[in-house]
């Protein structure tokens, strides 16, 4: 008998080429962009409840947060110019080209939006940019997880149907702890509320991610990624327990659980980008679980055939 052959690349070198992406760049337009839209969510629920301190300063933040998350992109990509040619085309299969229009749609709303909450000039205006800011934002906060899964990067890709969650449910931890320290006390109890749902949400996305990976969810425990990670999983329930027991009585434990919050979702988002970038470094993480998904086909399809040829037999002896 042959032994079984064992996995192996030349000379150890990576399967696949590892993004050349920059993680300040682009992990930090990751957590920008979801700050800013989910933020622009809580800002038109905060006009809608009436507010104002609380939507004024969240329209600010979104503001700033996808100018910064803007240049964060333009600034790995090179030139600005290459954002402006992605917007030649509109491609609906391509996350990046759909995500580039909507950062174009979504930028000018959370900008007018901005601006007429600080001068206070058409407010019929503003309203309507508010609530553009937060129909687009969800995908604003969502596109950069698809964008992610659609590399063949195996901690993301492995991940394609959780990740999205992950990144939603990071991203509204980090715009409920903006709220928790921009807004006064008497009105931060939506913010209060999102951060518990959304802690709660984080968590139990990333344990789903980390058992659809299976031994690929190693590169989310070990290392630079693992020790971000655990960092994420305690500054996000030490933030919403904070702001849920004590943030509607003290203003210092809010902008304390507030600070927290908007940590733990920067760490999220830089430790999902380490594990990605560590996973592709790494040939046993692309060539096991390829192996793996295509002995469980064989076994699924040689069970399908057995089953087949018994329903056959069972035809023929009755027919007989």
């Amino acid at each position: 008998m042959v032994p079984r052959a064992d996995f192996d690349s030349y000379y150890g070198r990576p399967v696949i080429k590892a993004p050349g992406w920059s993680a300040r760049d682009i992990a930090g337009y990751f957590f920008l962009g979801g700050l800013a839209g989910a933020g622009s969510v809580l800002a038109a629920g905060a006009q809608l409840t009436r507010r104002p301190a609380t939507a004024k300063a969240m329209k600010i933040s979104s503001l700033a947060a996808i100018t910064l998350s803007a240049a964060a992109l333009v600034n790995d990509l090179g030139r600005p110019s290459r954002f402006g040619n992605m917007l030649r085309v509109f491609k609906p299969t391509s996350p990046m080209s759909v995500g580039s229009w909507l950062l174009s749609g979504y930028g000018p709303c959370a900008g007018a939006a901005a601006f007429c909450a600080v001068t206070g000039r058409l407010p019929r205006a503003g309203a309507v940019a508010t609530a553009g800011a937060a129909v687009t934002g969800p995908a604003v906060a969502a596109y950069t997880a698809v964008l992610a899964a659609d590399t063949a990067v195996p901690a993301w890709h492995g991940a394609h149907r959780e990740l999205p969650y992950v990144f939603v449910a990071s991203a509204a931890a980090a715009a409920s702890g903006m709220a928790l320290v921009l807004a006064p006390v008497r009105e931060n109890r939506p913010a209060r509320c999102a951060a518990v749902l959304a802690a709660a949400g984080e968590m139990s996305a990333m344990s789903a991610a980390e058992r659809s990976l299976g031994m690929v969810a190693e590169t989310y425990r070990e290392g630079r990624a693992g020790q971000l990670l655990r960092a994420a999983r305690v500054l996000t329930a030490a933030g919403a327990a904070g702001a849920a027991v004590f943030g509607r009585h003290s203003r210092t434990v809010a902008v304390g659980s507030g600070a927290m919050l908007l940590a733990g979702s920067a760490c999220t988002r830089f430790g999902i980008f380490a594990a990605g970038i560590a996973s592709a470094e790494d040939p046993v993480y692309t060539v096991r679980p390829q192996r793996a998904a295509k002995e469980r086909t064989a076994r699924e399809r040689a069970a399908g055939e057995r089953e087949a040829r018994r329903g056959a037999a069972v035809v023929q002896d009755g027919g007989g």
